[in-house]
């Protein structure tokens, strides 16, 4: 990947997503899945919204990026980034496409979540990775991760909320 002036630092990046990652806890905490998304303004600081997983519809994502859409200029959001702890699943992948956000950043893939979930019936994870939905698309979403420094992070929250899932 180029380096793009116009993409947040690395210490902004890492910054975001432990922010992204303490809205997964929250949702943890509320019974739910271990998943967080922000909405970041253009400035790479400002964030405009965060949002946990509802559920196995209403994932983070697709939440925070249809909610975007209600409240913000297609443009606007096109210089936004949606900063989340996990890749974005074909769905959310989509929806924020359709929502006009001009840039994911990532910290763990799609691919290591399932190898912490299994064949879990609450997580049936699609190996299409969002670079491949977004390069279907008319208009170029930018696309950042993994984050090696926060994947450890990352995991370790999903490890043991599968792990718990699994035995109970």
């Amino acid at each position: 990947m180029k380096p793009n002036p116009d993409d947040p630092g690395a210490q902004q990046i890492v910054r975001l997503l432990r922010r992204a990652n303490a809205v997964a806890e929250r949702a943890l905490s509320l019974g739910r899945h271990p998943f967080g998304a922000i909405l970041v303004a253009p400035d790479h600081e400002t964030v405009l919204a965060e949002q946990g997983n509802v559920d196995s519809v209403n994932h983070a994502e697709s939440v925070l990026a249809r909610s975007a859409a209600q409240n913000f200029a297609p443009e606007y959001l096109w210089q936004c980034t949606l900063v989340t702890t996990v890749e974005p699943c074909c769905m959310c992948a989509a929806t924020q496409y359709w929502a006009h956000i001009g840039r994911v950043v990532y910290g763990m893939t799609e691919e290591r979540l399932l190898e912490l979930t299994g064949n879990h019936a609450e997580n049936p994870t699609m190996s299409l990775p969002c670079r491949e939905v977004f390069a279907r698309g008319q208009r170029a979403v930018r696309v950042i991760g993994p984050v090696a420094e926060v994947e450890a992070e990352i995991a370790a929250l999903h490890a043991g909320f599968w792990r718990a899932r699994h035995s109970g």
